[in-house]
């Protein structure tokens, strides 16, 4: 089976645990206002790679010496659950090398194909891009509870999750969004962590040779001082280490 794969990272530091190879695959069926990877939204364009799993894998294990015993791999997107089947065959191949597995997903999709590839999966890395469904529909295009009903599936096959979200200053860096996105997830165990990042704005050429107007382009970056002061308002809320 082939992938659609945008592109390929062979020393990621921030998709998971340790040092990671990062699959990003083509493809996704949200429009996030903020996204800054809109060139994988379309499944096929003239710089879509296509290749087997088997293809992945062997770049996968050439980068095996820098995993250490955190490392591994990712697949991230555009949206990985949009190729499941495909992603399944390279996280049978990891699991038969002992190569630890993570998905970097929005969770907007669940089925068998999506079960079938959790059942192989050690990590997930799940954004909860909004707190309330309104905003998630006006600024996603999915709904806060299929998310949660994504989280729920991870809570009862006992994956570890980590939480992301993304700051945008003066529309949800605020205390009312920190509590809310603290109240969704803590009563599920499977949630080992709670990462808040930074807005950034490196995506408005894309957005530009692509002719797209860039939903949040009106605001401001954010700042690691902000983010800082987000954490220290999550650690307000948080009863236990997370």
């Amino acid at each position: 089976m082939l992938g659609k794969i945008h592109s390929f990272q062979s020393m990621g530091t921030v998709d998971g645990p340790g040092v990671r190879f990062v699959v990003f695959m083509q493809g996704c069926p949200l429009r996030c206002a903020y996204c800054h990877n809109p060139d994988t939204w379309e499944f096929d364009t003239k710089e879509t790679i296509y290749a087997e799993a088997e293809e992945v894998f062997a770049k996968i294990k050439r980068c095996r010496p820098y995993f250490g015993k955190e490392g591994g791999v990712t697949v991230s997107g555009g949206e990985v659950l949009l190729q499941s089947e495909f992603v399944t065959e390279l996280f049978k191949l990891c699991k038969e090398e002992n190569i630890s597995t993570c998905l970097d997903t929005s969770g907007c999709i669940l089925n068998e194909k999506v079960l079938k590839l959790l059942d192989l999966t050690d990590t997930v890395l799940l954004d909860i891009k909004m707190t309330d469904t309104e905003s998630y529909k006006k600024y996603v295009g999915t709904t806060l509870e299929q998310v949660m009903s994504f989280l729920q599936v991870l809570e009862n096959k006992n994956i570890n999750t980590w939480i992301r979200q993304v700051i945008v200053p003066e529309f949800n860096d605020s205390q009312e969004n920190i509590s809310k996105l603290w109240e969704l997830v803590k009563d599920f165990k499977c949630v080992k962590k709670i990462e808040l990042l930074p807005f950034r704005k490196l995506c408005s050429d894309k957005y530009k040779a692509l002719n797209i107007e860039f939903p949040f382009g009106k605001y401001a970056e954010c700042s690691p001082e902000r983010i800082e002061e987000m954490k220290a308002v999550l650690e307000g809320y948080t009863d236990r280490q997370i």
